[in-house]
């Protein structure tokens, strides 16, 4: 492949100049018609937006129907590869449906004697960016994406053990503020080994939860939200005790224990059966979180007809939501808050994602309320399929990525020493001169 053919395959469709569009055509068979579409001035952007009806007009004058059917299909692919720059055009929001139930509801209506040209085009570019049942059409691999959300979840993790360090250096006092009266905590006895099953029924969600990241063929990296336990009257959670030696109460110091501190909760993720003891969350479980977050997960994103699978996962969170207020760990309305918030976010998040036509409607609000979802699902127009991979093919799939990137690079460190000889003999003639 040439070098200009990489460059303008690494480039954005909307940003293809007429040449763009003419290379295209030619690298995909159409030879006969790139000199035609450079000279109507075609660009990426009127690419886009070409109908058949387009190619058939007396403009064009090509005469031939099965060229026709294969421009048009080619052309459509495009659109169907590129949906996400078609809404950020505006183009479909110029017509006045763009709720993805009514497009399928009016496929079942006889057609009516006139034609409206508006519905027909609406029609055919939500044909073209979303399947007949609903899944995405193309899902892009969007590697950096995924580099911004571990970014993102580093930042996130270590914050939230550097909060947890503060919080229990002001814990109240045991003595001076005994445990709240709870409907739940009062009538079920303390059982000291419920705490650990309940960590233990997570790290099972969370190794089944890797199984299905490592087969799924369209796998994520994302955020789990661990925050640490309250203390019921069984135990006793005490301040740091900072030493009176002037040098050791300085704010550098203070800074680097309580950074210290964080680290061995962010190491732990902040388990208990990792040696991580802390105090002071009030209000929220962030077990319940990691339990529900799993669940959900692991429900999602497998097959429907794995009834036993879905029922196994719902019983462990059920019974890790019982062993944290067993234990006495927390409050029953930290559990409650933290299950209900956990799984309207991820339903939310999910519909959304899984209905575009409710995300367009009013896509600036949506980037308002929503910008991180805004960012991540930008270029998937429908739901993720759930498609597994052998092992043998996951190792074929991250080779040839690694091939790929080396490729990258080499043409990238060839087309700069090209770059470093030019300049060299130029200055050379200069020189002679």
């Amino acid at each position: 492949m040439r070098i200009d053919d990489t460059t303008m395959s690494l480039r954005n469709v909307i940003e293809w100049t007429s040449s763009d569009v003419r290379a295209w055509l030619r690298e995909n068979g159409h030879e006969e018609y790139a000199d035609l579409f450079y000279f109507h001035e075609i660009d990426g952007k009127v690419l886009l937006t070409l109908k058949e009806e387009d190619l058939k007009s007396s403009i064009l004058n090509i005469k031939k129907i099965g060229a026709i059917k294969k421009l048009y299909l080619a052309i459509k692919q495009l659109q169907r590869d590129n949906v996400a720059v078609l809404f950020d055009l505006g183009y479909v929001d110029l017509f006045p449906s763009t709720n993805f139930y009514t497009h399928h509801q009016n496929k079942h209506e006889m057609p009516s004697t006139g034609t409206n040209n508006e519905t027909s085009i609406e029609n055919e570019f939500y044909s073209a960016s979303v399947s007949e049942d609903g899944h995405a059409s193309h899902l892009p691999p969007e590697i950096w994406k995924t580099l911004i959300s571990l970014g993102y979840l580093f930042i996130v993790t270590w914050i939230t053990a550097f909060v947890m360090v503060i919080v229990h250096d002001r814990v109240p006092d045991m003595k001076k503020y005994p445990p709240l009266p709870d409907i739940f905590l009062d009538n079920v006895p303390h059982i000291p080994w419920a705490f650990d099953m309940c960590e233990v029924t997570g790290t099972l969600l969370f190794a089944i939860w890797l199984v299905v990241l490592i087969f799924h063929k369209y796998r994520c990296v994302t955020m789990l939200i661990t925050s640490l336990s309250v203390p019921g009257a069984h135990l006793q959670c005490q301040p740091r005790k900072i030493p009176d030696d002037d040098w050791s109460n300085s704010a550098y110091v203070e800074l680097y224990n309580k950074i210290a501190m964080a680290y061995v909760i962010w190491r732990g993720a902040g388990m208990s059966i990792q040696g991580v003891r802390t105090c002071g969350d009030y209000m929220f479980s962030g077990h319940t979180v990691a339990l529900t977050m799993l669940n959900f997960f692991i429900t999602e994103y497998t097959p429907r007809h794995l009834y036993f699978l879905h029922t196994f996962t719902w019983m462990l969170n059920m019974f890790g939501i019982f062993f944290i207020l067993a234990a006495h760990e927390h409050y029953s309305i930290d559990v409650f808050v933290a299950f209900y918030i956990t799984s309207r976010l991820f339903l939310y998040y999910h519909t959304l994602a899984n209905n575009q036509a409710l995300m367009q409607r009013d896509s600036i609000r949506t980037r308002i309320w929503f910008p991180l979802f805004s960012f991540f699902e930008a270029s998937v127009d429908g739901i993720v399929p759930n498609e597994y991979e052998s092992p043998s093919l996951i190792v074929c799939n991250l080779a040839g990525t690694g091939k790929n990137i080396w490729h990258c690079v080499r043409s990238r460190i060839s087309l700069r020493k090209m770059q470093r000889s030019i300049n060299g003999s130029l200055s050379s003639t200069k020189k002679e001169y």
